[in-house]
C-alpha cells in the first residue's frame, strides 16, 4: 500500500474522466481507472462518481468483504483533512 501521499478534494476532482478516474472512500483516495471494466456494476457507475467522495454510494451498495479487500490494490493516498 502506498504511504504518505495526500491529495486535496480539488486534486481528486480533476480525475473525473473515463481514462483517469479517482474516487475517495472513507478518506482514502483510489485510482480506479484500471478497474472500471471489471466492476460488476459496469464502468458507468465508476465514471459517474469519478472525482468525488463516493463513500456513501460505496457503503449503500453493500459491498462484500472481498470487494473491500480489493480496494488496497487501487489505493494511492489519503484525502487531506
Amino acid at each position: 500500500m502506498a504511504e504518505g501521499k495526500t491529495f486535496t478534494m480539488e486534486q481528486v476532482a480533476a480525475h473525473d474522466k473515463p481514462e483517469d478516474m479517482w474516487l475517495v472512500i472513507e478518506g482514502k483516495v483510489y485510482d480506479v481507472t484500471d478497474f472500471a471494466d471489471e466492476h460488476p456494476g459496469g464502468p458507468e457507475l465508476l465514471e459517474e462518481e469519478a472525482g468525488t467522495d463516493a463513500t456513501e454510494l460505496f457503503e449503500d451498495a453493500g459491498h462484500s468483504d472481498a470487494a473491500r479487500d480489493m480496494l488496497v490494490d487501487y489505493y494511492i493516498g489519503d484525502l487531506a483533512k
